[in-house]
Protein backbone atom coordinates (compact mmCIF):
# COMPACT_ATOMS: atom_id res chain seq x y z
CA UNK A 1 0.00 0.00 0.00
CA UNK A 2 1.23 3.50 -0.82
CA UNK A 3 1.75 5.82 2.11
CA UNK A 4 0.38 9.35 1.76
CA UNK A 5 2.28 12.44 2.76
CA UNK A 6 -0.82 14.41 3.74
CA UNK A 7 -3.54 13.36 6.13
CA UNK A 8 -7.11 13.04 4.90
CA UNK A 9 -9.39 15.98 5.59
CA UNK A 10 -11.23 13.85 8.13
CA UNK A 11 -8.91 11.15 9.55
CA UNK A 12 -11.59 9.81 11.91
CA UNK A 13 -14.02 9.29 9.03
CA UNK A 14 -11.26 7.61 7.05
CA UNK A 15 -10.60 5.12 9.86
CA UNK A 16 -14.33 4.40 10.26
CA UNK A 17 -14.68 3.77 6.53
CA UNK A 18 -11.64 1.48 6.48
CA UNK A 19 -13.07 -0.46 9.42
CA UNK A 20 -16.43 -0.69 7.64
CA UNK A 21 -14.78 -2.10 4.51
CA UNK A 22 -12.88 -4.72 6.51
CA UNK A 23 -15.87 -5.70 8.63
CA UNK A 24 -18.34 -5.86 5.74
CA UNK A 25 -15.93 -7.97 3.67
CA UNK A 26 -15.53 -10.41 6.55
CA UNK A 27 -19.28 -10.57 7.15
CA UNK A 28 -20.02 -11.12 3.45
CA UNK A 29 -17.44 -13.92 3.34
CA UNK A 30 -19.10 -15.61 6.34
CA UNK A 31 -22.60 -15.30 4.89
CA UNK A 32 -21.47 -16.84 1.59
CA UNK A 33 -19.82 -19.71 3.46
CA UNK A 34 -23.11 -20.42 5.25
CA UNK A 35 -25.20 -20.17 2.06
CA UNK A 36 -24.75 -23.73 0.71
CA UNK A 37 -25.54 -25.23 4.11
CA UNK A 38 -28.72 -23.24 4.79
CA UNK A 39 -31.65 -25.38 5.91
CA UNK A 40 -33.96 -24.30 3.10
CA UNK A 41 -34.37 -21.87 0.20
CA UNK A 42 -35.96 -19.25 2.46
CA UNK A 43 -32.86 -19.21 4.65
CA UNK A 44 -30.63 -19.13 1.57
CA UNK A 45 -32.56 -16.12 0.27
CA UNK A 46 -32.21 -14.35 3.63
CA UNK A 47 -28.45 -14.94 3.66
CA UNK A 48 -28.08 -13.76 0.08
CA UNK A 49 -30.22 -10.66 0.70
CA UNK A 50 -28.08 -9.74 3.71
CA UNK A 51 -24.88 -10.28 1.73
CA UNK A 52 -26.20 -8.01 -1.04
CA UNK A 53 -27.10 -5.30 1.47
CA UNK A 54 -23.60 -5.48 2.93
CA UNK A 55 -22.11 -5.30 -0.57
CA UNK A 56 -24.04 -2.09 -1.18
CA UNK A 57 -22.72 -0.68 2.10
CA UNK A 58 -19.21 -1.84 1.18
CA UNK A 59 -19.37 -0.16 -2.21
CA UNK A 60 -20.61 3.07 -0.64
CA UNK A 61 -17.80 3.08 1.92
CA UNK A 62 -15.21 2.44 -0.78
CA UNK A 63 -16.55 5.28 -2.92
CA UNK A 64 -16.45 7.59 0.07
CA UNK A 65 -12.88 6.53 0.84
CA UNK A 66 -11.88 7.30 -2.75
CA UNK A 67 -13.36 10.77 -2.31
CA UNK A 68 -11.11 11.44 0.69
CA UNK A 69 -7.92 11.11 -1.36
Amino acid sequence: MVERFLEADDPVLEQVLKWTVERDAADIRQLLEWLPNAANRRDQRALLDRARALMDELESAMKELNGLD
